[in-house]
């Protein structure tokens, strides 16, 4: 397997990361690989043998520089000053055929200097879990990390549940940079260092930005534009950290995430997430907050820190209406709605008011609009018909409504029960859920396999999810 790197991260000092390979595996065994993000990435595949000892850690390949990023982060709202790869081996960084710089990582690789008495390993299901959300949310359109390879390794894992195969994702992300990643050096004072991350996020994700303040005002637009689009998808990721925010705009770690059935503004799925400080409708407040700690520490880096907190005060206090203008261009259209106007907000609300009252579908009723059965979502359907009135009212000059709202509206997500039922098949060594999971989700607006579109019953529905440390 031959992997053209292009390393740059790893020519950063050395406070940045600590330098280490994996940790070998047992017994390597490649469960799925992209093909075509390989070639996007203009790899040389080899055989599955070749590619499972490559991406399970046990051959390091020629060009890599294997290391371990730090960061810090605030968790849950509490800060913590040292947090870093805990169990993720960055191997290098390539550039595809598209000219985008992207990382390639081991997760799941070992033990680090920042495990924390950790095992620095993943078991299979939240392996798998990430390799079918990130490239599922990748084929919605999302900005996310994606997912190269899953290799099983032979060994077993321990967990609150027992031994558990273990497993090792190869993810993809145009960089692993993180608010926790600036917030660390902020927090030491290391002002150097700080000035010299800033440099380099500039010049690998946003070139156009002349300084600090305008990378705080490229991160939360980026940010912004994420979030929305989250919830534009019913999605929850339930561990909005700063050290899970990335600062490229992509979602990243899909631990205790998942996708709404039925509806509703406060809901949460992380079995950790016990105060909803994370939960469906709570994301853009948390956005705002993770770009005023990306401002605190951004501001460490000037001299003048009286003017650059006015202006990074200014640039975070703007971003509510950023995120609302974003919510609105993404719901209305869900709605048909090509060109809205303020007032818009209001007829979408009321939808989703009664989608909540009623436990309707999030991603089924937005999608039967304008079909013959859209009633049959709700159960008070009078109500529904009193706002189908007025909707219908306000579209009868939109623009082919129809297409607007195909186009907003996927088919499939990834269920909750659906993901759960592959991983329980994958664990028993059956991997044809994931295979049908993966050519479903491939074409999310295509009504491809009605019965992975059903929303779950009463006995499938999975009320929380966990993450995979």
């Amino acid at each position: 397997m031959r992997i053209p790197f292009d390393n740059s991260y790893a020519a950063l000092p050395d406070d940045f990361y600590s330098r280490l390979e994996p940790t070998s595996v047992s017994a390597p065994k490649l469960l799925a690989f992209n093909e075509k993000l390989a070639e996007l990435l203009n790899i040389e595949q080899g055989g599955p043998a070749d590619i499972a000892a490559t991406l399970g850690g046990n051959d390091v390949p020629q060009g890599a520089a294997p290391l371990a990023q730090l960061y810090a982060g605030h968790q849950f709202g509490t800060y913590n000053p040292q947090l870093g790869d805990g169990r993720a081996i960055l191997l290098g960084e390539v550039i595809g055929t598209d000219g985008i710089r992207r990382d390639i990582q081991l997760k799941g690789s070992g033990p680090t200097p920042y495990s924390r008495m950790g095992d620095g390993r993943a078991w299979l299901g939240p392996v798998l879990r990430e390799y079918v959300m990130s490239e599922a949310m990748h084929a919605l359109g999302v900005s996310t990390t994606r997912a190269l390879a899953a290799v099983s390794t032979g060994d077993q894992i321990w967990r609150e549940q027992g031994a558990l195969p273990g497993a090792i994702l190869t993810r993809v992300a145009q960089s692993h940079l993180r608010v926790g990643t600036f917030q660390v050096f902020a927090h030491r004072g290391e002002v150097e260092n700080l000035r010299i991350l800033i440099d380099y996020a500039i010049q690998r994700h946003y070139p156009q930005a002349t300084g600090p303040m305008d990378l705080l005002r490229a991160v939360c637009a980026a940010q912004a534009d994420l979030v929305t689009h989250w919830m534009s998808l019913g999605f929850i990721h339930g561990v909005m950290n700063t050290d899970n925010c990335a600062i490229s705009g992509e979602t990243i770690d899909y631990g205790p995430c998942a996708f709404m059935d039925n509806f509703h503004q406060n809901r949460v799925f992380s079995s950790i997430d016990t105060q909803g400080r994370y939960a469906f409708g709570a994301q853009p407040g948390i956005a705002v907050w993770n770009m005023a700690q990306l401002a605190t520490s951004l501001v460490q880096a000037f001299d003048d820190k009286d003017a650059a907190v006015a202006e990074a005060t200014e640039i975070v206090h703007a971003m509510p209406h950023l995120l609302e203008e974003n919510w609105l261009k993404r719901f209305a259209a869900k709605i048909g709605i090509s060109t809205p106007r303020p007032d818009d907000t209001a007829l979408i609300e009321e939808l989703m008011g009664l989608m909540q009252n009623d436990g309707a579908d999030f991603t089924n009723s937005f999608r039967a609009l304008g079909t013959a059965s859209a009633q049959d979502q709700f159960t008070n359907r009078e109500a529904f018909e009193n706002w189908r009135a007025k909707w219908q009212d306000r579209i009868k000059d939109e623009p082919d409504p129809q297409a607007v709202m195909q186009a907003a509206n996927p088919a499939i997500i990834p269920r909750n029960h659906r993901i759960e039922q592959m991983i329980e098949a994958a664990v028993a060594g059956d991997m044809a859920p994931f295979e049908r999971l993966m050519t479903a989700l491939a074409t999310p607006y295509v009504e491809t396999d009605a019965d992975l579109s059903r929303a779950p019953s009463e006995q499938e529905i999975v009320p929380a999810t966990f993450c995979g440390t």
